[in-house]
């Protein structure tokens, strides 16, 4: 009995770079109060979307059509872009006059300009701004209005699927069943799904599951698909919908960023330039390049942009006792930083206020944002996202308190970052991060999914901060779509998938 659901979940063709967190956003731009360029007639406006490649350098990605004699134009045709949530994607709206046919922008006069984010667009769904000049300064009269919308086929089949009196293929025992599903292609049968085995059981109930439409019938819901199993079975299909990460986005949810910092011993005398925490001349550490680079993406998705910062490790004024979770600005009242630049500030004020020390335990600030993530799930919408960047330089002390933690954070809407700075051995950080199999409690209890994603510093010191960036947060989008859609939870705003 295989009972498979149409849903929705971000699916599609890899993009051309080392992620799969891609998905198509058009945009739909608008201006208002143009400044008036021609002498009998108003100006005709065209709009160029420009994208940033690196320092200064900006390319033109597409362009509007052209509309006589507005000042308050609606473009009607969309700028379709890759959309990738782990990148910074800084875009340029160019607003001219056209005066000729062919559209020339040397000829053309220049209207203003507005830069943003990507991330900015999608997490406001409307974002509204300026026209500015070239040099930054009031354009003089002018604003420029950027819609976005998700543009996917992000269909996938949600299979509750069950077998009764199965063949007994086992000498001494009975048969250990499992599904195999099979997408027709042109050179054959290819295997889409595999489900769990179920061990000794001629009655078998599997697991609900999911296979995207892509790679089970390439989208085509008339396709043939095959099924593997002892006996032939009967299928019917329901009708489902499920949420995109950019729905919820777009639908108001927020990810709320907090920093852990390890202030432990073994990280060496900050005064020493051999110590991790040593900031160099040109105000530089590993810390320093991973809170800026996780920081800088995910302050697009934080609408006030206020970050709780805490340390860990390190003996703390005025006692002196050692802290598992303190907040770096010593307010525990208000530990929130204005930005990735309060982070940065705060951390560099703290540094010299603290005594390194030990043990490193994680199960302490792991707890602290749980609280909040679970106070969250009781408002039965997914209108918060909590991640969690840890930074430490060794060895976790605490690991089974770490383990029950992060076990019980996996039925949260929450995620973990870990990044370790220096040249310790982190195999336990790779043990917690769970892509070689579900990590468990000390007591043997199962995490429901997957949350933690953990990579060392090291490996990207030649790459650069955006390589990091895009490797520590390339598997969040679907850790939280796939969350709110287990738990039925809709965004804030929108009750519709996309």
């Amino acid at each position: 009995i295989i009972c498979p659901t149409p849903t929705m979940a971000a699916v599609g063709a890899p993009p051309p770079r080392a992620t799969d967190c891609v998905t198509k956003v058009a945009l739909t731009i608008s201006c208002d109060n143009l400044l008036d360029m021609d002498a009998f007639s108003k100006s005709d406006p065209m709009c160029v979307l420009r994208m940033n490649t690196s320092g200064p350098h900006w390319y033109e990605i597409c362009r509007t059509e052209k509309i006589q004699n507005c000042l308050n134009p609606r473009f009607s045709k969309s700028l379709v872009l890759d959309y990738y949530f782990e990148v910074v994607q800084k875009l340029r709206f160019e607003v001219y006059d056209i005066d000729t046919e062919n559209c020339s922008l040397e000829e053309a006069d220049f209207l203003g300009q507005m830069e943003c984010t990507l991330g900015q667009i999608v997490s406001s769904s409307k974002l509204t701004k300026p026209l500015v000049r070239r040099d930054r300064t009031p354009a003089g009269s002018g604003t420029i209005t950027i819609c976005a919308e998700e543009q996917t086929d992000n269909r996938v089949v949600a299979f509750e699927a069950a077998a009764r009196k199965l063949d007994k293929k086992d000498f001494f025992g009975k048969s250990d069943p499992f599904l195999e599903f099979y997408k027709q292609t042109e050179t054959g049968w290819q295997l889409a799904h595999r489900t769990e085995v179920i061990k000794n059981n001629l009655n078998p109930t599997w697991k609900p599951f999911r296979i995207s439409m892509q790679s089970l019938c390439g989208g085509d819901v008339e396709k043939l698909i095959k099924v593997n199993c002892a006996i032939s079975k009967n299928f019917t299909r329901q009708s489902m919908k499920e949420y995109t990460f950019l729905d919820y986005i777009m639908g108001g949810c927020q990810i709320n960023f907090t920093i852990a910092i390890d202030f432990t011993g073994s990280n060496g005398d900050p005064k020493s330039p051999r110590s991790l925490h040593y900031i160099n001349p040109q105000g530089y550490n590993e810390y320093l390049a991973a809170i800026w680079a996780v920081g800088n993406v995910i302050q697009d998705y934080d609408s006030d942009k206020m970050f709780p910062a805490f340390g860990f490790g390190a003996q703390i004024p005025p006692t002196w006792q050692v802290s598992h979770e303190f907040p770096i600005n010593f307010n525990p009242a208000n530990p929130f930083c204005a930005g990735v630049e309060g982070v940065v500030l705060a951390y560099q004020q703290c540094l010299p206020q603290v005594k390194l020390y030990g043990p490193t335990n994680f199960a302490p600030i792991i707890n602290h944002v749980a609280h909040f993530g679970r106070q969250a799930l009781q408002q039965q919408t997914a209108s918060q996202y909590f991640v969690l960047l840890i930074i430490t330089d060794g060895v976790i002390t605490d690991m089974d308190q770490t383990r029950s933690a992060i076990v019980n954070a996996s039925r949260l809407p929450m995620s973990i970052i870990i990044v370790g700075v220096g040249g310790a051995d982190f195999e336990a950080m790779e043990f917690l991060d769970g892509d070689d199999g579900t990590l468990r409690s000390a007591t043997g209890e199962a995490a429901l999914r997957d949350i933690v994603q953990f990579v060392p510093f090291r490996q990207f010191t030649n790459a650069g901060s955006a390589a990091l960036a895009q490797c520590v947060l390339a598997e969040l989008p679907d850790q939280m779509a796939s969350f709110f859609n287990l738990f039925d939870l809709k965004p804030p705003s929108d009750s519709c998938p996309s």
